[in-house]
């Protein structure tokens, strides 16, 4: 199972991309969800751990609900639905769209069967390839642009489906793995941690120019930095285990007021998965419960104990316009869902100077509010919901992890989660003032 991507060119909404390549990768895209949930048993898909995650099986009935939803049956007059009950279950928050079935109730969804949803994305996939085949190179750039967009929503569920499948498994007794390797290696030391500065001044932030992104990278706009460095790798789970023996976790003056108060209500005394025994921690993963490695960055951390921590070392997390500064200066590859890790890894001491970790391996959390640029509007209808209306009380986080799929990541893209949110892969890096 490699979990390959198909290539990641990107066309931006107002352009005619090529029919063939946009099919091509249309029909690549649909193939990993296939084989993401190809482990998983039937009863896996089924069952849902928490009211932020949905199964398996939700995801990939509302993934194919976009396509029939924005694409088939706003552009195919000869599209007749597999069942028009699903628009109802498989809807998930596009109130344009219509009435849905309660997200926190998604794993109440025993029927369809997972047969009939198997059944559901092959009558969609069909559909979507006779679309392309009777239009001859003349897709409407409106469906092209639509069809594009449902790429990028599929890989975006696609690393929900990994990280809601672990949190379904962390609920276990017996600890499943989603992909059995046996014990796994431990890393070996991470590369020093060291520091880069950039300068001040006015530099531009934002998507501009050629390229698929989504509205909330719009428009690309000018803001103004003070002089700041940042580390060269994210934050190891050796040096949290320091936070943690040094009283992290109980000392009031590093935390937000709101943060002490989930940290305590909740019984945080470490990240998400991790259980302390006589051996010490371990921390549950895809690959099942497994013995922390110090060397890998920490991940399941909420923004709160990200926060906290970077008080603890004298520090603080940077802005999304400080991370995007730099990370245009940085290769787009990492640690991502193609390298098939499904887990963070260690940055190497390679003899090269500069930031590592920028992609993949953890998103990194920003202290930036989650808000709207200078300027943005959102997108007409219903897809005007998928961005916009969750610009509140959330933080930025930047740069993708090792479930995000190759190709879906880009300097200016924003990720977004409420501060007290754990189940992603989520981490950090330092920052400071110049």
């Amino acid at each position: 199972m490699s979990f390959e991507s198909a290539d990641a060119a990107e066309t931006e909404p107002s352009q005619h991309p090529q029919q063939s390549h946009l099919s091509s990768r249309l029909s690549d895209t649909r193939r990993i969800s296939i084989e993401i949930a190809e482990p998983l048993s039937d009863e896996d898909q089924v069952v849902q751990a928490m009211d932020d995650a949905s199964p398996t099986k939700w995801h990939l009935a509302h993934t194919t609900w976009f396509f029939e939803t924005f694409v088939l049956k706003q552009f195919d007059e000869t599209y007749a639905p597999y069942d028009e009950r699903f628009a109802f279950c498989f809807n998930s928050y596009y109130e344009a769209a219509g009435e849905r079935h309660p997200r926190q109730q998604r794993g109440l969804l025993t029927r369809p069967s997972n047969d009939e949803v198997r059944g559901y994305r092959s009558h969609v996939d069909a559909a979507m390839q006779n679309f392309f085949t009777r239009k001859d190179n003349d897709v409407p750039a409106k469906a092209a642009a639509l069809i594009e967009l449902g790429i990028q929503h599929e890989q975006q569920h696609q690393e929900l489906m990994l990280t809601d499948v672990l949190s379904l498994f962390s609920m276990e007794p017996l600890k499943p793995a989603y992909r059995e390797v046996g014990s796994l290696p431990q890393e070996g030391p991470a590369a020093p941690l060291e520091w880069v500065d950039f300068d001040g001044g006015i530099v531009e932030v934002g998507h501009s120019g050629d390229g698929f992104a989504y509205d909330n990278e719009r428009p690309s706009h000018e803001a103004l930095l003070r002089p700041f460095r940042l580390a060269t790798r994210c934050v190891t789970n050796a040096e949290w285990l320091e936070f943690i023996a040094d009283g992290g976790y109980g000392t009031p003056a590093l935390w937000l007021s709101d943060g002490l108060a989930a940290a305590r209500e909740d019984g945080w005394r470490a990240p998400l998965y991790w259980e302390e025994d006589s051996d010490g921690w371990r921390q549950m993963g895809l690959h099942g419960l497994q013995p922390v490695d110090p060397a890998a960055p920490v991940s399941h951390v909420s923004f709160y104990e990200a926060d906290a921590f970077a008080r603890w070392a004298g520090k603080r997390l940077p802005t999304e316009f400080e991370w995007e500064r730099a990370a245009r200066d940085c290769p787009q590859r990492g640690h991502m869902l193609g390298h098939g890790a499904l887990r963070p890894l260690a940055a190497k001491a390679n003899g090269t100077d500069g930031l590592k970790q920028m992609y993949g391996d953890v998103w990194e959390w920003t202290q930036s509010p989650y808000s709207p640029y200078p300027g943005f509007k959102a997108a007409t209808g219903a897809v005007g919901e998928y961005n916009g209306k969750f610009m509140c009380s959330q933080f930025v986080l930047r740069g993708g992890s090792c479930a995000t799929p190759d190709g879906h990541i880009r300097p200016t893209y924003r990720n977004f989660f409420y501060p007290h949110q754990r189940w992603q892969f989520t981490g950090l890096r330092l920052a400071e003032d110049r």
